[in-house]
């Protein structure tokens, strides 16, 4: 198997590990804790998996079950019951009755060619009473945006009132008091085009986004809504002084990306290519605010593609361009940096509402998370990392979390935020590939994760999954079931796609593992089974008989009682079949070839 498909396999790994530890019901009690856990076992509400449910299951009836569909934003009814997701590869909207969380049914979809055309794509959707606002994309190209948002029926899927966008929407907020909804019309620039003077897809790229308001009033009928348009930029095009005083890049094309209302109906909006937030008064559509996101600096990360977790890396000054935003409280507001345009600073943020300055930043941490808990996808170490994407606040139980997304590593983090600027990681969520959708449900104790990865082939389906807050103070979830340990540079030991365990003589609660051709250089690692979840203490780097570190494609594992291992090798061709032997350095002492078949 080559290299490639060895990396792709190990991100597939990583993905069965962290369904096989979902297939777990119940959790297990905690014996240690680890630096991954952060003495868990002692807290009350952390969640637990009850299902995951594949959304091409939900597909009409006829349709190719190997055809593309996804899970993308989702939304809740009122009484929390019937969910509802966007799938704009399938170009529909899916229902889902999550009455049960431990066994979600399929509700069946709606095709939005039902409600315009065929090419139209849903971009997010929100319930407010018994509708279901859905948000659509119907642009013929970059330079002809345009967009509707369709009022639907929950109960007969029929469309009662549509709204014309007057541009290319992204993502939809409602207010809490139900007065406003809030969409960004984003017009996103074309990656393919070339501005003059500039390089290929860069900014400006007329015509700039805006943000669209909808009145909902106090019970009136979506008859009686109406929409309100809140430019970004003057009337002839040029920059808004507030938005350019703000040191919003390209500020002559503002591109909304998320929205976000917090208390006192004050929407924050991300500007994602252009690096910044605005703010607005709901009730007027008074711009109030606007302030760059600014840049970082991270260290002690991986930042090179190479087959190797390599920590030592760094990005310096980098801007954050935040995709999603989420309010903690009516001051503090939550960013997800993925990056989009030139950069992304593989974390997250909060942001002194009044200020405009970062009050916290993640630095290194949640990518660290990833390799501490296998997660880490090496095969994006010299882009944007991580990519966390979506974030969203929410209050179970008088705790206020913040979960966050990572795109890339398949996982959801999950942060008390009862300090807003200090805020506390509680654990972590593997997710099915590429978390989109987080949509929490406090009133049932819910969490809701979306993801649009779609895979019939290498058998990765998008899914919806449901997370139920647990309420005991002696239980852990069943993920994680191996973290591990500190390296002795201080940063959390690299692994993943572990196939091979051998018993360590004389030690009953010490396993070891090898890494494959995943990696290119192998490494033995050393797994401590007394703790819960185990923990990888120590590696060792494999070498040739040269001393030089050498990459084999180890899928076996024997520790020699007088010392040493044995590896049992598969090569990429039948001829390099092998057992290798290892003294205790792991230098390689012998090697014995195998038949080719």
């Amino acid at each position: 198997m080559s290299p490639k498909s060895k990396r792709t396999r190990a991100a597939l790994t990583a993905l069965v590990v962290a369904a096989g530890a979902l297939a777990t019901t119940g959790a297990v009690q905690a014996e240690r804790t680890h630096p991954g856990q952060q003495q868990q076992h002692r807290r009350p509400g952390l969640f637990e998996r009850t299902a995951t449910y594949p959304v091409f299951q939900n597909r009409p009836a006829g349709d190719d079950p190997a055809a593309g569909t996804v899970a993308e934003i989702s939304s809740v009814s009122e009484d929390g019951r019937t969910l509802v997701h966007t799938d704009a590869v399938a170009r529909r909207i899916g229902f889902l009755d999550i009455t049960d969380p431990g066994r979600p049914r399929g509700l069946g979809t709606l095709s939005l060619a039902r409600l315009g055309d065929a090419e139209d794509e849903p971009t997010s959707v929100t319930v407010v009473g018994e509708y279901v606002l859905v948000v659509v994309n119907t642009s013929a190209s970059h330079a002809r945006p345009s967009g509707r948002l369709d009022v639907v029926s929950l109960h007969d899927r029929e469309r009662v009132a549509s709204f014309d966008l007057g541009g290319q929407p992204d993502s939809i907020a409602l207010s809490k008091d139900k007065r406003y909804a809030a969409v960004a019309i984003e017009n996103e620039r074309d990656e393919d085009a070339t501005p003059p003077g500039r390089d290929k897809g860069d900014l400006p790229q007329a015509p700039a986004g805006f943000v669209q308001i909808l009145d909902l009033g106090r019970g009136a009928t979506p008859a009686h809504w109406r929409t309100r348009a809140v430019p970004l930029t003057r009337a002839d095009g040029r920059a808004l002084p507030v938005l350019a005083e703000a040191g919003i890049t390209e500020p002559t094309d503002p591109e909304p990306e998320y929205v976000s209302v917090n208390g006192r109906n004050q929407l924050a909006v991300t500007l994602q290519e252009n690096n910044g937030v605005v703010l607005v008064d709901l009730p007027t559509g008074r711009i109030t605010k606007a302030f760059s996101a600014g840049t970082a600096s991270v260290r002690g990360i991986d930042t090179v593609d190479d087959g190797t977790i390599d920590q030592s890396g760094a990005i310096e000054d980098v801007p954050r361009e935040p995709d999603a935003v989420g309010w903690i409280d009516d001051r503090y507001l939550a960013t997800a940096n993925e990056g989009d345009w030139r950069g992304g600073t593989r974390g997250w943020s909060v942001f002194d509402s009044r200020t405009g300055r970062p009050a916290w930043d993640a630095g290194n941490s949640f990518e660290r998370l990833a390799v501490r808990h296998g997660l880490h996808n090496e095969d994006r170490a010299g882009k944007k990392g991580s990519e966390p994407e979506g974030i969203a606040i929410a209050e179970y139980d008088g705790v206020p979390y913040a979960f966050v997304g990572s795109e890339r590593d398949n996982f959801v983090a999950v942060y008390d935020v009862s300090r807003p600027t200090r805020p506390v990681f509680r654990q972590i969520l593997p997710a099915t590939n590429g978390p989109e959708g987080l949509l929490p449900i406090p009133a049932r104790g819910l969490l809701a994760v979306s993801s649009e990865e779609d895979d019939a082939e290498a058998g990765v389906r998008a899914s919806v999954s449901l997370f139920r807050l647990g309420r005991g103070s002696d239980r852990t979830p069943s993920f994680p079931g191996i973290v591990s340990a500190d390296d002795s540079d201080g940063a959390p030991i690299g692994w993943g796609a572990l196939g091979a365990l051998s018993a360590a003589p004389g030690r009953p609660h010490q396993l070891y593992t090898v890494t494959d051709a995943a990696y290119s250089t192998t490494r033995v690692l050393t797994v401590d089974t007394a703790h819960r979840p185990a923990v990888v203490t120590r590696q060792l780097t494999v070498k040739d008989a040269a001393g030089r570190p050498v990459g084999y494609d180890a899928e076996g594992i024997h520790a020699r009682p007088q010392g040493g291992f044995w590896l049992a090798v598969e090569g990429g061709t039948g001829a390099e079949n092998k057992l290798v032997r290892l003294d205790a350095r792991g230098v390689t002492r012998q090697i014995v070839p195998l038949p080719a078949n």
